[in-house]
């Protein structure tokens, strides 16, 4: 599927499974609390699609602005110009309704949320697959991972004591600690398995607000397979085809430099947007020299030119201990699919707690255009990969909407809380004014995270 389609195509999918497992929540929980439900809308603005359901005709709908849903309940408070409620129907109401079933049916959005993601990992862990293993390669120079004498080869045991086995697992615990220490604990093992510990200083990422990548910021670099620099696909109009490069040539030199691995390539075309390059290459047994120019994609430079698929799989049939085979039973997967959303909820809510005192950069905080780019980069990569980020963002949007901010899930709950204080509901003007306050919240917010996206997207066009 081209591109053009798969990117909004994947954002649509994720976004409306999300906004019909969340208000499902609320929908089914009114209903389990005999509270009647007028309509279930996805989306918001003009409908476009609607139907009624059900002995109490709940309206269902499908409106224009996919950003989003709601449940309308009846509730003596929210009544159209002329409506009025029949009388059998006000115990019915949402607003005559105790405090706690009003409570439970406000929570259950976020937590069917949580409960998906739960659902997809477990899912995850049932299905199993091969995995990476948390093998590291030569860090970058200057930086934390040198200076704690990491090798290229080093494979990842433990952080801070707890046992990784993938480097999914690895990113995930090295972050949760990073975001409590300024240095962290491991135990690797060489290729030679003799295992030992390093300490790894993780300052650098309070210094950077967080911004950019965590990993590239300490200078740990995911060890790769040495592949040959054997070429495969040439797209055509590419510089690499312009220059007359072909399928199974062999790169020996740039610029008479010698070349000997598929990364070296990478890297040398990578820092040289816009240079004419000399390539020496091999063809059928003889050695050719031709000049191709990388375009320029951003900061890098590109040439159009993909690895032999061939090349790779030997290499890789070859090297058989950089994967493992991850699949678990129904129980024991329930577990780990409840620690693992556990583990991610509590770094997500770590990394918005140091937002707000300023230890993490704002430029940090992604909208609706990030989580589009995602969504279509992961569809890219696989059912798996798509439904781990549906997983993340269905904890994002839980947590998010249980943040104290009026208008919002977390909002209604802590007026819940002060009536309960107080021993009667706050009045509807002052409710009136705190929700001018939340939409004033949400709209500031909305706005970072477009500017930050919009920065994201741009920034690469004007720089040098």
């Amino acid at each position: 599927m081209s591109a053009l389609f798969l990117y909004p195509a994947a954002f649509l999918l994720l976004l409306g499974v999300l906004v019909v497992v969340h208000e499902f929540g609320h929908f089914w929980m009114a209903k389990r609390c005999g509270v009647k439900v007028l309509r279930f809308s996805v989306g918001f603005g003009r409908v476009l699609w609607r139907r009624r359901y059900g002995a109490d005709q709940t309206e269902l709908t499908l409106c224009a602005i996919p950003l989003g849903g709601y449940v309308r309940m009846l509730d003596e408070r929210e009544r159209e110009e002329g409506e009025s409620i029949p009388a059998e129907d006000l115990p019915r109401a949402f607003n005559r309704q105790g405090v706690g079933r009003r409570s439970a049916i406000v929570a259950a959005g976020p937590i069917a949320n949580f409960l998906l993601a739960i659902f997809i990992y477990w899912l995850m862990f049932m299905v199993g697959g091969n995995a990476l293993r948390p093998v590291l390669g030569a860090p970058l120079a200057d930086t934390p991972a040198a200076a704690a004498d990491i090798q290229e080869g080093d494979r990842v045991l433990t952080v801070e004591g707890e046992a990784v086995t993938t480097l999914e697992d690895f990113h995930l615990r090295l972050l949760r600690q990073a975001s409590r220490k300024s240095s962290v604990m491991m135990t690797v093992a060489d290729s030679q398995q003799l295992a030992r510990q390093i300490r790894l200083n993780t300052g650098r990422l309070n210094e950077a607000g967080w911004e950019g990548d965590p990993f590239s910021l300490l200078g740990l670099q995911l060890y790769q397979l040495p592949f040959p620099p054997v070429l495969g696909e040439v797209e055509a109009g590419s510089p690499g085809a312009a220059a007359g490069l072909r399928r199974d040539d062999r790169v020996l030199a740039i610029d008479g430099v010698e070349v000997t691995r598929w990364r070296e390539l990478v890297e040398t075309i990578g820092r040289s947007p816009e240079q004419p390059l000399s390539l020496l290459i091999e063809r059928a047994g003889q050695r050719l020299t031709l000049t191709a120019t990388p375009a320029r994609n951003g900061k890098i430079g590109r040439l159009g030119v993909g690895l032999s698929a061939a090349a790779a799989g030997k290499v890789e049939s070859e090297s058989p201990g950089l994967y493992v085979f991850v699949r678990h039973g129904p129980v024991d997967a329930a577990f780990r699919a409840a620690r693992e959303t556990w583990a991610q909820s509590a770094l997500m809510l770590t990394m918005m707690g140091k937002m707000l005192v300023g230890e993490v950069s704002w430029r940090a905080l992604s909208g609706p255009l990030a989580i589009a780019e995602y969504a279509g980069k992961t569809a890219k990569l696989g059912p798996e990969v798509y439904l781990k980020f549906m997983a993340i963002v269905s904890l994002c949007l839980g947590i998010f909407n249980l943040l104290p901010i009026p208008v919002l899930d977390g909002g209604h709950l802590m007026y819940h809380a002060l009536e309960v204080v107080k021993g009667s509901p706050l009045s509807e003007n002052a409710m009136l004014r705190w929700q001018k306050v939340g939409i004033s919240l949400l709209v500031t917010l909305m706005a970072f995270a477009f500017f930050n996206d919009l920065n994201r997207w741009l920034s690469p066009l004007f720089s040098g």
